[in-house]
């Protein structure tokens, strides 16, 4: 719209200096047209008046205008000259003419152009200083019709008067379109706003989409059958995109139980078929009379118990994995808590410091020494048996933040595995069920928190937990 006002404008102005050019070339021509008129008239008053004793013919008009010329001059505001029909200069209202040589005579190729043409009529054209000049050529008749002389009038265009005209049309219309211009940018922003409103609507609900969440449905009023269009398109798109959240969260779930009872039951198979293989080999070795009997008895027991104590472990893991953490919040000293949860390990290379001897915190102590004793037994396999092993346990503080680190020295996390670090099942031991970190994002995401890791190849890796002190 403003595009449209600016182009008009320029357009419009363009067109008035143009239509100004040509009616000043009119004005000119037929001002020019009515004085050569009127002073031919005012010429042949004198030459038929009773005041003229002498015979109209060419030699006789110096004499006979000699008086008259000059007065006729100056009432018509124009110069007055006459010449002979061979181009020669009879009389002129300017007292010196017979001093300039060069206006004695007229030149032949305008004398040609004066009697080749039907109305014995030339005009010709020069710029002087910047001014067009015209000079106007024409046959001067005696009352028989039968021409006499040529009458030359010389008249400069003046268009001081017209350009200033022109000048306070154009600064009117200025200020007209310089309105019209402002209520264009005052109409183009309240539409824009109208017709953005709704956009606006409609982009803030497509960004807050979410396919794990339920999402409201657009409802506009009063809009164009565009924005209704493209409000029914959304519209049906969240409905689809529901049916096909539920689908998929209940395929989700299905898949991973279906996963979840594949690991137990490949985890519970392990320690079965040892177990079986005792009992097949005692019952096929057993001899009441062996004198070693008691001790074997007590071997191939302590066999069964070991591998019933690893299936009540796995059970153990997958029930702590597969249950929320029950949250039993308390306010507590989380270095105090921490160094509680180092205590059970006895490797001397396992460092502890922090910044402060007391930071309080409201959290759940079994799920705190948990998430530390796990990033810790993490950290100590991941050190190779040739190097010497160094895990570090800081404990630190910010505004709003308790930041928990643990830093090893061991063979770093490759490039493949980063993204399926905290993925449940993956490990990269030859024992354990990859269950231990999953379970610690569990727990830090519960309290609102994040765990994040850098690691560096043959250098280690660094855990950073941030649980919000609140």
């Amino acid at each position: 719209m403003i595009m449209l006002v600016l182009l008009a404008s320029i357009l419009i102005a363009v067109v008035a200096i143009y239509q100004y050019r040509e009616e000043t070339i009119d004005y000119h021509k037929q001002r020019l047209e009515r004085k050569e008129q009127n002073i031919k008239t005012h010429l042949k008053s004198v030459l038929n008046g009773r005041g003229n004793t002498w015979e109209v013919k060419t030699d006789n008009l110096p004499y006979i205008f000699k008086e008259d010329i000059s007065s006729i001059a100056d009432i018509h505001k124009l110069e007055i000259k006459l010449y002979d029909l061979e181009g020669s200069i009879l009389i002129s209202s300017k007292a010196n003419l017979k001093e300039n040589i060069d206006e004695k005579c007229i030149d032949a190729e305008i004398l040609n152009q004066i009697s080749n043409t039907a109305e014995h009529h030339f005009v010709e054209k020069n710029e002087i200083n910047g001014e067009t000049l015209q000079s106007s050529y024409s046959y001067f008749y005696d009352l028989k019709f039968k021409p006499i002389a040529i009458l030359k009038l010389p008249y400069l265009e003046n268009d001081e008067f017209l350009s200033k005209e022109l000048n306070e049309f154009l600064e009117r219309l200025s200020y007209a379109y310089l309105f019209i211009l402002l209520m264009a940018i005052g109409i183009a922003f309240l539409l824009s706003k109208y017709i953005t409103k709704s956009l606006k609507t409609i982009s803030d609900k497509i960004n807050a989409t979410r396919l794990e969440k339920r999402n409201e449905r657009i409802d506009i009023d009063d809009t164009s059958e565009e924005i209704s269009t493209l409000v029914n398109s959304y519209n049906s798109m969240i409905d689809e995109l529901e049916d096909s959240a539920v689908q998929l969260a209940t395929s989700e779930r299905e898949q991973a139980w279906r996963e979840m009872a594949k690991q137990v039951a490949h985890e519970i198979k392990n320690p079965l078929t040892p177990m079986r293989l005792t009992v097949q080999n005692f019952q096929r070795k057993f001899d009441p009379e062996d004198e070693n009997i008691h001790l074997k008895v007590d071997e191939y027991s302590k066999t069964i118990i070991q591998q019933i104590d690893t299936m009540s472990s796995i059970a153990s893991a997958f029930s702590n994995f597969a249950k929320m953490p029950a949250q039993k919040n308390e306010t507590l000293n989380v270095v105090q808590i921490v160094k509680l949860a180092l205590d059970i390990f006895n490797e001397d290379y396992i460092v502890f410091n922090s910044d402060n001897e007391e930071i309080i915190a409201k959290l759940d102590r079994t799920q705190l020494i948990r998430v530390v004793t796990n990033l810790v037994k993490n950290g100590i396999q991941a050190i190779p048996e040739n190097k010497t092993p160094k895990v570090t346990v800081s404990v630190n503080t910010n505004l709003n933040n308790i930041i928990i680190t643990v830093a090893d020295n061991g063979s770093g996390v490759s490039e493949e595995n980063i993204s399926k670090i905290f993925e449940p099942k993956f490990t990269t031991k030859t024992s354990g069920m990859g269950l231990g970190l999953a379970m610690v994002k569990n727990i830090v995401e519960t309290y609102k928190g994040t765990i994040t890791f850098t690691t560096e190849k043959d250098k280690g890796t660094i855990f950073k937990v941030t649980f919000p002190k609140e």
